[in-house]
């Protein structure tokens, strides 16, 4: 018999299996070979075994993420000030000020995404006059979820937005009282205008690409991430942009497993895409490292019910089924699994009409398909997606838009938002994740937080106890939850002998700190196919050394990614905003005025939701 390669004993090891904990876990050919008590399992060491001691930490399955963006995630990542669990506004002003001081001509300061004003101490958004005070000279680009960006002076000269700049279809340029352009780009009702604006910046090169994929796993495995489900999205051209990644796959440098979705990215043009793919790649191609895992998140754009809670509920068009059907057949009769961006009930229910009729034209007998998002699906609809053997991926996005989603809708219709007490009741399979990298953070525990507590980042109770979980099922959702979307359940999400070898040990137990604490917990030691690839504090010395950030201006040499100055300081206020009638509610509303114009423009291009993504 061999002898482990690596054998963890002394600890507190969730299995997710039976027996639910045990104290030691063996490793070999990145698997596991045994889980037990200590005495059982360190018996089969050999020479060669790496015998850690885990001085009675907790230990988890590594951390699956059914939605998110790694991919595109990881080709941008150095390029990025991240505002993700910063406490205060004051502190991300003076981020932002320092690295506009750093950065080189003629690249941006870019914080995009993962962040909102509910986490500042002050509980609003920066003016323009704080960000062209930070940053005089260096464009700026700050994204705020999917409602709106800032721009500061030199960012508008960047981009060439002038008062003779048309407004873009689906957005709006806000513009002072002599029509030139403040700094505030405004998606309404979609976000064409503001990653069609992002995408005007400077990029990394191909070795700078890789350097910063590579230094968002590792940021990933020091939350313990150890696989994600890749979700495609705008601007994520396959197979060009997917050049860096398969590098990395082809060097054995990958230290999150990934499976990919393929996004389409021709409106009017997505069944061409997905009939040239069907010849290019199937589904499972790859290794436990790098697969291909179906189509989606976007199938057809006009299927894209973009969700900006501070706007009304899109309307999708009347001809969205036509375009639908005949791409969801086309997926069924190549057995492609597929998953399919669903915010709104009402589009769920069009969309479960086209999947019924489908599914009469060519069974889906046991194909896996899925909803992403679904916050407001109603009981009706859940059953529908159970009889034709759905899932549903959940994320925290309520999480970052709570407040703005109770502020339109109540906080009655926000209780259930989405139910995931209910799809669980039913038997659905559902899998957890975050959609960062943009409209959410990468952060696992902060959406383990919500989904635990019911709570946003800012501290507001959105969930009553009978659509909260408990920890032990919202990690499962978590790990053999998301494993149901990429088909691998069985392969990964327990620590069971025979699955892949995937682990994280905890630098707090997640069963008993205190809930507010949750969203503090971070990985000490992370291991992928029984290889040692993140450490800290004294297990620093068994990981590989992290590689030189490059370029070397960049935001995550300085300031990493994910806020690692611990939980958010001070208890957040949990009133409604408009309530109290906070300054950010008021900005909010100052920001938004009359409806833009629509339709096709030679300047902007044809609008359309897929930028969000």
């Amino acid at each position: 018999m061999t002898a482990p390669d690596l054998i963890l004993h002394n600890g507190k090891i969730t299995t997710n299996d039976t027996p639910s904990e045990v104290s030691a876990i063996a490793f070999a050919g990145g698997r596991v070979t045994a889980a037990g008590a200590d005495d059982d399992v360190l018996k089969a060491r050999g020479n060669a075994t790496r015998v850690v001691d885990l001085g009675g930490r907790r230990a988890i399955p590594g951390l699956n993420d059914s939605h998110l963006h790694l991919i595109r995630g990881g080709l941008n990542f150095n390029l990025e000030l991240r505002w993700d669990g910063v406490p205060s506004l004051a502190d991300a002003l003076r981020m932002l000020k320092e690295q506009a001081r750093r950065t080189p001509a003629p690249q941006w300061v870019r914080v995009v995404g993962g962040w909102n004003e509910f986490q500042f101490a002050e509980r609003r958004m920066p003016t323009l006059a704080e960000v062209n005070a930070a940053a005089p000279d260096t464009p700026v680009f700050i994204l705020h979820l999917y409602d709106r960006a800032i721009l500061n002076a030199a960012a508008l000269r960047a981009v060439g937005y002038t008062k003779d700049t048309p407004e873009p279809p689906g957005g709006e340029i806000q513009r002072d009282k002599n029509g030139n352009p403040t700094g505030i780009l405004i998606a309404r009702p979609n976000a064409m205008i503001l990653y069609a604006t992002l995408a005007k910046g400077p990029k990394l090169g191909p070795s700078d690409q890789l350097n910063s994929t590579r230094h968002f796993m590792r940021e990933l495995n020091r939350l313990g991430v150890t696989s994600v489900i890749d979700a495609g999205g705008g601007f994520q051209n396959y197979p060009d942009d997917y050049e860096i990644i398969e590098d990395l796959h082809r060097r054995g440098e990958m230290t999150v497993r990934v499976a990919y979705n393929l996004f389409t990215q021709k409106p009017k043009g997505e069944l061409e895409d997905f009939a040239r793919w069907v010849g290019m790649t199937k589904p499972g191609s790859g290794s436990d490292y790098y697969r291909m895992n179906g189509a989606g998140e976007m199938l057809v754009f006009s299927a894209a019910d973009f969700e900006d809670f501070l706007e009304p509920r899109p309307d999708l068009a009347p001809g969205m089924e036509g375009e639908l059907h005949r791409v969801v057949k086309l997926l069924a009769e190549h057995r492609w699994p597929f998953r399919l961006h669903a915010t709104y009930d009402e589009s769920i229910g069009r969309f479960l009409d086209v999947f019924e009729a489908v599914d009469r034209e060519v069974p889906f007998a046991g194909l896996r398909w899925f909803f992403d998002h679904a916050e407001t699906v109603t009981e009706r609809n859940l059953e529908r997606i159970k009889a034709l053997g759905g899932g549903i991926a959940v994320q925290h996005r309520m999480a970052f838009q709570g407040e703005y989603f109770v502020d339109r809708y109540g906080p009655k219709a926000a209780e259930h938002t989405p139910p995931i007490r209910k799809m669980l009741e039913m038997g659905i399979p559902v899998g957890a994740g975050t959609d960062a990298t943009r409209v959410a953070s990468f952060n696992p525990w902060v959406s383990l937080y919500w989904m635990v507590t019911g709570r946003t980042v800012g501290g507001l109770a959105l969930y009553p106890e009978a659509n909260r979980l408990d920890r032990a099922t919202a990690l499962r959702l978590y790990t053999q939850g998301s494993a149901w979307m990429s088909a691998e359940d069985g392969q990964k999400g327990a620590l069971a002998v025979g699955q892949l070898g995937d682990l994280t040990v905890l630098s707090a137990d997640y069963f008993t700190v205190p809930e507010n604490e949750i969203r503090g917990i971070e990985s000490v030691l992370t291991v992928v196919g029984g290889k040692v690839v993140y450490g800290a504090g004294a297990f620093a010395p068994l990981a590989p050394a992290p590689l030189p950030v490059s370029p070397d201006w960049s935001p995550v040499g300085v300031y990493g990614g994910y806020y690692s100055g611990g939980p958010q300081a001070g208890t957040p206020a949990m009133a409604r905003c408009c309530a109290q009638g906070s300054k950010s509610h008021g900005l909010l509303h100052r920001l938004f005025g009359p409806a833009p114009q629509t339709g096709a423009d030679p300047f902007w291009g044809t609008g359309c939701s897929c930028w969000a993504f």
